[in-house]
């Protein structure tokens, strides 16, 4: 065996529900001795790693409407793969592991058909369009849900379920116990709506909050996340209605905040579904209703179903619907007890450990063999790739 230690490239498109699982399984193979590039698009960027590992540019896009963008996409995409196959005959890695987004389709079909092994994660309970089209060329496929949905029935890829990876500083807190709600205390309410808030919840939460009986409003906390055009108005419906409320359009200390609070109200991305139940706190969940296929809808199912969470869908998201549940569970804080066991039982911290053993299963080799031969030449250079050629421009 070479004494040279593996090189594993991550693939992630550029959102943080795709990106913050590919850091969580970068430090794990960090921590095992391995080397770890990261192969992103421009908007990857916002979520940049701190870790001193490679980061490379292919060149991407996502499939247009009408007839000219998609021959354009396609043009991307042919020049993203060509790009992605001399990156790999440069790189040589062990194996490509893909986290979904357009972005990761040039490495990874550049990969396959140059015969290096493919790993794709999924973090939702319905398979991505780029995971479900790259799926007969992967290896295996690692699921955070018991079942996902729109996999194509034809197709024997390898399945193991190894959960949604989560950051540090959510799995650190796992262990923080759940502070049920004290007769005449504070009740802490986190509303979150994603990486730029969601307008819905600034306009129904604080409705609903006024609808709530006198004494149970004054109790509350309110801590938002709001777009920044939604501040003002959101600011003035809960002084109107009188609750305390933070508003920022984006907290740096969610993982904090998420801890020390009795109930979440947000949507249900992968991720969100993943650091509720890895710190183990109940929430609403209110699905976005957008999805390409109802993603969203499935994952909250999936929490609901074990008692994690309360579903509410969009349609049905008024502030009359909302002041009744929220009435009823701050008045029998039991549920809320029982809906962060379930929540926190469902969950685990344990995700990234358990992809990065299926990504050294996918290439044959037993973990503990390369963490005892990896350590004599570690080779982090922390360089970004000089393949980005024009594709900063392209993503300006």
């Amino acid at each position: 065996m070479s004494d040279v230690s593996p090189l594993f490239l991550l693939a992630a498109g550029g959102t943080g529900g795709h990106v913050f699982p590919a850091e969580a399984l970068a430090r794990e193979l960090l921590g095992r001795s391995a080397r770890v590039g990261l192969v992103t698009d421009k908007r990857g960027q916002k979520f940049s790693f701190d870790l001193d590992i490679p980061v490379h540019h292919v060149r991407a896009c996502a499939l247009g409407r009408n007839v000219l963008s998609k021959i354009f996409s396609i043009l991307e995409m042919g020049f993203g793969v060509l790009q992605a196959a001399l990156l790999i005959h440069r790189l040589k890695p062990a194996a490509v592991i893909g986290f979904g987004g357009y972005p990761s389709v040039p490495l990874l079909y550049a990969a396959a058909h140059m015969n290096v092994p493919v790993v794709l994660h999924e973090q939702n309970a319905v398979l991505g369009r780029a995971n479900r089209a790259l799926l007969p060329m992967a290896k295996t496929l690692a699921i955070s849900f018991p079942q996902v949905f729109d996999r194509p029935m034809n197709v024997k890829t390898q399945t193991v379920r190894t959960g949604n990876p989560v950051r540090p500083a959510f799995a650190a807190l796992r262990a923080t116990p759940y502070a049920s709600i004290e007769e005449e205390g504070p009740i802490r309410l986190l509303v979150l709506g994603g990486s730029l808030g969601a307008q819905i919840f600034s306009h129904v939460v604080p409705q609903a909050l006024g609808l709530l009986p006198q004494p149970l409003r004054a109790r509350l906390i309110v801590t938002q996340q709001c777009r920044a055009e939604d501040l003002e108005a959101a600011r003035a419906a809960y002084a109107g209605v009188g609750v305390e409320a933070e508003l920022q359009p984006f907290f740096k200390d969610v993982p904090e905040r998420m801890a020390t609070t009795h109930l979440v109200i947000g949507r249900s991305g992968g991720g969100a579904v993943a650091e509720l139940s890895a710190i183990g706190r109940p929430s609403i969940l209110v699905p976005f209703p957008h999805g390409h296929a109802g993603e969203q809808m499935k994952n909250a199912e999936a929490l609901a179903a074990v008692g994690g969470a309360w579903l509410i869908p969009q349609a049905a998201f008024t502030p009359e619907a909302l002041a009744v549940r929220l009435e009823s569970l701050f008045t029998m804080p039991g549920s809320l007890v029982q809906a962060a066991a379930a929540a926190r039982a469902w969950g685990t911290i344990s995700a990234a450990d358990k992809l990065a053993d299926a990504v050294y299963e996918t290439i044959g080799q037993p973990p503990a063999l390369y963490e005892a031969t990896s350590a004599q030449n570690p080779d982090h250079s922390g360089k970004e790739s000089s393949l980005a050629l024009s594709t900063r421009e392209i993503f300006e």
